[in-house]
């Protein structure tokens, strides 16, 4: 792949010069249409607002005691990363807990298979937020091969059971699905891989599994469509969003 790096940018919080949103997509390969731009200027004050309901929503989650749990899942390269810095970038590290876990140790490899997320659900007054999740097991250990078929399949069996016990003990549990375009998770890599700043972010797995996407949208309808077939009353859906560029969003409900 090649690509030119990107320029930089005075600060971390600048938009694109255009950011597009879509206003059509099509959620099972990430094909927008129609889509108007959002100039920097629009951008940095609609995201003004955003924050400033976040951290509305942050004192609700003191004063109120709440429990918030927030999965993040989707395509390497979709903007997990980046979506879950726009959340946190203005609201406290003690309330909103970015969960980011790394490869499983061998103790934890031997431990029931969703016991290492279990320690890091939040407490009363705590927003969790994981970029990936216990899903890891119907998603990237299942296309690149560290579980087999049987062990996925068995998960998304036991895991409503899971995340009904997480509702009825008063945890709200919100879940996103983010797709991103080929075109622009080649783009997305290319610019990993050029840019100086931005290589800590390419791992073994993303330059493997580029290659497989067709393979992730699969497990992800078999993820989504068996998950919530056999959820349980009080349980929780997913909301899959697509991002198709720096910025842009579409969501749309299962």
């Amino acid at each position: 792949m090649s690509a030119k790096p990107s320029t930089g940018r005075k600060s971390s919080r600048s938009a694109p010069e255009e950011a597009v949103v879509p206003t059509e997509s099509v959620i099972g390969n990430a094909v927008a249409a129609d889509q108007p731009k959002m100039k920097a200027k629009e951008y940095q004050k609609e995201m003004r607002l955003l924050q400033g309901e976040l951290v509305a929503m942050q004192k609700w989650v003191l004063v109120t005691g709440a429990k918030v749990c927030i999965v993040f899942e989707g395509l390497d390269s979709a903007g997990k990363g980046g979506t879950i810095r726009r959340i946190t970038e203005r609201t406290s590290p003690r309330v909103f807990k970015h969960i980011a876990l790394p490869t499983p140790t061998e103790r934890e490899k031997s431990q029931m298979y969703v016991q290492r997320y279990v320690a890091h659900f939040p407490s009363a007054g705590e927003v969790a937020i994981f970029d990936r999740s216990w899903y890891n097991r119907a998603g990237v250990e299942l296309v690149m091969g560290y579980c087999t078929p049987e062990q996925s399949a068995r998960f998304l069996e036991l895991v409503p059971a899971v995340e009904k016990a997480m509702v009825d003990n008063d945890i709200i549990l919100i879940k996103y699905w983010l797709n991103v375009s080929v075109e622009e998770q080649t783009r997305r890599l290319e610019n990993r891989i050029e840019d100086p700043r931005k290589i800590w972010k390419l791992s073994p797995t993303d330059l493997k599994s580029y290659s497989r996407q067709f393979d992730y949208c699969r497990a992800r309808d078999t993820m989504i469509t068996d998950r919530d077939r056999h959820r349980l009353p009080g349980g929780s859906a997913w909301t899959p969003t697509t991002r198709n560029a720096a910025g842009s969003t579409s969501s749309a409900t299962c």
